[in-house]
């Protein structure tokens, strides 16, 4: 695959079709569900319908799909690659980014459903009798199916594509480069916008029809509490309050905002979840724990690829075939967030965080609360738990903490709770969106943004105040099957990429000691400059008069072969490039790199303070190549040595694309 490597500094800030066409028809449908709700909902609702009857086969044979492939990349030869060059390191500690991929994957999920789904389930499930110890049993399997390895394996796979093709390959950080494989060039076309104006629409309604039902769980905590009464006019101002503290949190950016607000949800979420341990059956919760982890394992694969073909019923697509398309219909938000945040980690450690950190989590969650409000049921005798739940899912969560000891002030946590998952999920989609309709960057104008999160918020009200939620839903989990499509298709040229990445890999093997000839003090030049821990001018001046000339003599050389042949020095940031441009196949990139390093403690002298941070560092003339940086220093190897280095690292090159062919 051969990308510009200067794509990633020319894209421009904004791409006026996407953000254009997309802004357009946003507009369209959301007049058309405002306007007309009844006949959007009923429209949205047959294809939906159509799907399930017809596809809900497709629909599990694709999560199946994805589940294997993110398995087997985590586990295989694969693992060992970055997301990002060779050199790249995190750029956020593993609790700062379980954090944020937690609170936008499905934080809000599970304080909607936490309660609700696990007794709704036990009260009616597909295959046991209702109200019995089987039916507690089967409640709590189907919830972990539903929110558990398969969820996050669609988040997954379409984080594990855009962040591998955007940082280690340099294209944009939106949908469309999981397309370059096939598409190559023209995923900077008219199909390229396409798929980025799918996403768009997708992400904008996803998330302002899931704020306009969050704020009845919002209104139902603090009609418990405060009575404030649960009416239009609250959610509206619960609406309007969400988005200013969303508008906030993306004027102070990324790290200061999606970042803070995260770390403190999941400090909260840990809190909550444990005191519902320690208030409730402590022995029987972390007993029912262990046995519903066990069940979920051990029963994986039989759930996997259950259809209840034998045995016809509408449940599996009211609930199972309806979640994967939830999920599917999320995964271009969720998944390109989770990239954004994600660069640097080997592939190996990405598919074992994202898959089983939040699974764990998620499983610890759905039985301290499922398994204590079943408990509450069946063997406390609280049928008005039940009532409540049956009812009015909304309610479910603050009728369940109003049965414990300080259930108040429980319940003014999870409000808090509620509130926080809503703007990070409000940040973290105007983010997202912003990105695709700006190729890729979000060091973008604050206006476009604001733009983004404030829309979000209009649209969640005007559709509670016209109706119309329900069509838009409907409309996004139907959307779910022609992207399942491209995603299949998206994951094949992720595995393809990967082959020659791996192809590459094997024919690097790294020389540390290439050929010293010219000189027969060479060696006691290099082995001075081992040991002596160059200066930062001694690198600049050996990268200036011994690698750019070796480079061009290269170059020179190799345009007598007819070959496109460029070098670069860019004196700004220390570094010699020598780049060989091979039309449609992989072009050799070899770099020199000026960087600074700090000197181990055994060669640090005595200085005074105000000279101790530049006496502390040393300087390394260190090679990278198109793959990233290699970890070794030429500082003060001769032109020939250097000459020698490049055409070793050439001729490896050579034989990698040989074996491509």
């Amino acid at each position: 695959m051969n990308v510009p490597d200067n794509l990633p500094e020319t894209r421009a800030r904004l791409n006026p079709p996407v953000f254009y066409t997309a802004s357009g028809l946003v507009l369209l449908l959301l007049l058309y569900a405002a306007l007309m709700p009844t006949h959007a909902e009923a429209t949205f609702s047959n294809m939906q319908g159509v799907i399930i009857d017809n596809g809900g086969w497709f629909y599990v044979l694709t999560v199946a799909i994805i589940l294997i492939t993110v398995t087997f990349l985590g586990l295989s030869r694969y693992g060992d690659i970055k997301l990002g060059p060779d050199h790249a390191s995190p750029d956020y500690s593993k609790i700062t980014w379980f954090s944020m991929l937690f609170s936008a994957g499905m934080g809000i999920g599970l304080m909607f459903f936490g309660v609700a789904e696990p007794v709704m389930h036990y009260m009616s499930p597909p295959i046991a009798e209702s109200g019995t110890v089987d039916a507690a049993r089967e409640a709590m399997k189907i919830t972990f199916f539903h929110w558990g390895l398969h969820a996050w394996a669609i988040y997954a796979i379409v984080a594990l594509i855009l962040a591998f093709f955007s940082y280690r390959h340099g294209l944009p950080l939106t949908l469309r480069s999981a397309l370059y494989p096939f598409i190559g060039e023209k995923v900077y076309g008219p199909i390229g916008h396409a798929v980025d104006i799918f996403a768009v629409i997708g992400t904008i309604f996803g998330i302002a029809t899931s704020l306009g039902y969050g704020v009845l769980q919002m209104n139902s905590g603090l009609n418990t509490l405060f009575d404030i009464p649960v009416d239009v006019v609250t959610q509206i101002v619960l609406i309007a309050a969400v988005t200013g503290l969303a508008a906030i949190s993306v004027a102070t950016g990324l790290d200061k905002g999606i970042r803070r607000l995260s770390e403190l949800n999941m400090s909260l979420a840990i809190i909550l979840m444990f005191l519902v341990l320690f208030l409730g059956s402590t022995v029987f919760l972390l007993q029912a724990l262990i046995q519903n982890a066990g069940t979920y394992v051990s029963d994986i694969i039989r759930v996997t690829f259950n259809l209840f073909a034998y045995e016809k019923t509408d449940w599996i697509g009211g609930w199972t075939i309806f979640y994967w398309a939830w999920w599917l219909a999320w995964a271009p938000f969720v998944g390109l967030f989770i990239a954004r945040v994600s660069r640097g980690r080997s592939i190996r450690e990405f598919a074992m965080g994202v898959l089983f950190v939040p699974v764990g989590f998620s499983m610890m969650w759905f039985t301290f609360f499922g398994n204590s409000a079943i408990d509450m049921i069946l063997n406390g005798g609280l049928q008005s738990l039940g009532d409540a739940v049956s009812n009015d899912v909304a309610v479910a969560l603050f009728a369940f903490l109003d049965q414990f000891p300080f259930g108040s002030v429980l319940s003014f946590i999870a409000i808090i709770m509620v509130v926080i998952f809503f703007v990070t999920s409000a940040d973290s989609g105007a983010l997202v969106v912003n990105m695709l309709c700006s190729n890729g960057r979000d060091d973008t104008p604050l206006w476009q943004r604001m733009y983004w999160v404030i829309g979000i918020g209009l649209i969640a009200i005007i559709l509670l105040l016209a109706g119309g939620l329900g069509a838009l839903q409907t409309m996004t989990i139907a959307s779910a099957l022609p992207f399942s499509v491209v995603l299949l298709v998206a994951t094949y040229g992720l595995i393809k990429a990967l082959r020659v990445d791996i192809t590459k890999r094997e024919t690097l093997q790294t020389n540390l000691a290439p050929v010293a000839t010219g000189g027969g003090q060479n060696w006691k030049s290099r082995l001075h400059n081992i040991v002596g821990y160059p200066s930062e001018e001694k690198v600049r001046s050996f990268v200036k008069n011994i690698v750019v000339p070796a480079c061009e003599e290269v170059a020179e050389e190799l345009r007598h072969e007819d070959l496109e042949v460029e070098v670069e020095h860019d004196t700004e940031r220390d570094r010699a490039r020598l780049v060989v441009k091979h039309g449609e196949e992989t072009d050799f990139v070899y770099e020199v790199r000026n960087r600074s390093h700090l000197k181990p403690e055994f060669s640090q002298e005595e200085v005074p303070e105000d000279q101790m941070s530049e006496q502390a560092h040393y300087y390394r003339a260190e090679v990278h190549l198109r793959e990233g940086g290699q970890d070794y220093d030429v500082m003060g190897w001769s032109k020939l040595a250097m000459i020698n280095d490049i055409i070793d690292h050439y001729h490896k090159h050579m034989h990698f694309l040989h074996v491509l062919r």
